[in-house]
């Protein structure tokens, strides 16, 4: 009955071809045989690892799918969720409040829809650059962060396993991370803290119109390689301040991968009692500046660095500033 993991992930787009096409070159994802044709909307299947993304663009700007990416851009608009009882995890959804779309389709966060469907065959560990879907973020509303919470624990049987207030300068947010009881889906949710200065959850609220998915997390078994690989590719990433790798030695002590190679890759580091993890964020190469990608290696670490949050939000600041303050062309 219990949701397993996410079997796929939906993005609505304005060409689902030019999309897979940036996410083969870019991403070193595989594109798969094309599925039958559909009457009105484009359907490409790309994977990597056990990470299996579905692009669907419209022809008509009264198809759901159009009318999604007219709102919001390009972007996720359905996790697939992997169940073992599709049927059951359905009907708990829906007597927990879940609002019906349709058939195996449920409301989840303001246009982003949750669909249940069978648990996929587990694969064995691949040596592909990208694994899984480690996590994904999603930003809603001011007010609307503990309903989100509530939504994940009563409709989809989830734990809160994180909460994270995060002040920088006059800005701050709040956060909580929900996880499936298997582990395998990891929903971080946010929202702006609108006493204090606007900042770059607003922002995204602002440019998104409304709740969604700021960022997916893919988990690489080798960091520096993904990062060195992608790099080539074209894939630019954000950039960190020198001054946070200069007090990595007193705050995190030895770490596996050189500082100096972190230093030189722009990738963050952070530990809890588990372990260590290294992160790393693309610059967002979406029209609206909204959505992003995160790179990310666990080595025993189970939960999100404090520190690593903070270095995140200031990079996506600093990005968003340059954006803003650059000279139009």
């Amino acid at each position: 009955m219990t949701i397993q993991s996410i079997a796929h992930v939906e993005f609505h787009c304005a060409d689902a071809d030019l999309f897979a096409a940036y996410l083969v070159e870019a991403y070193a994802f595989t594109r798969e045989p094309p599925v039958a044709a559909e009457p009105g909307v484009r359907r490409v299947w790309v994977r990597q690892g056990t990470i299996r993304l579905l692009l669907s663009s419209a022809g008509q700007p009264d198809h759901p799918v159009a009318e999604f990416v007219a709102r919001h851009g390009d972007g996720v608009a359905v996790f697939a969720l992997g169940c073992a009882d599709p049927a059951a995890a359905l009907d708990r959804a829906l007597r927990n409040g879940a609002r019906p779309l349709a058939p195996g389709l449920v409301a989840g966060f303001g246009d982003v829809a949750l669909r249940f469907v069978p648990e996929p065959e587990q694969s064995a560990p691949t040596a592909d650059l990208l694994q899984f879907l480690d996590h994904a973020a999603l930003c809603v509303p001011a007010g609307e962060l503990a309903g989100a919470v509530k939504f994940c624990e009563q409709a989809l049987g989830f734990r809160r396993i994180f909460d994270e207030y995060i002040e920088v300068g006059a800005q701050a947010m709040d956060s909580s991370v929900v996880q499936s009881p298997s582990g395998l889906v990891t929903f971080t949710l946010i929202e702006p803290d609108t006493a204090r200065s606007p900042g770059q959850i607003d922002t995204f609220l602002d440019r998104h119109e409304g709740s969604g998915v700021q960022h997916l997390a893919f988990h690489t078994g080798d960091i520096t390689t993904a990062v060195r690989e992608l790099a080539g590719r074209g894939v630019e990433f954000l950039s960190t301040p020198q001054t946070y790798y200069d007090a990595l030695p007193e705050r995190i002590g030895a770490t596996s991968v050189p500082v100096t190679t972190l230093r030189e890759l722009n990738v963050l580091v952070d530990q809890d009692h588990g372990g260590q993890l290294y992160q790393i964020f693309t610059r967002s190469a979406h029209d609206r500046r909204t959505f992003f990608l995160e790179l990310i290696e666990r080595q025993g670490a189970g939960t999100f660095g404090s520190a690593n949050i903070r270095a995140l939000y200031e990079a996506v600041e600093r990005q968003q500033t340059a954006t803003t303050t650059a000279p139009a062309n």
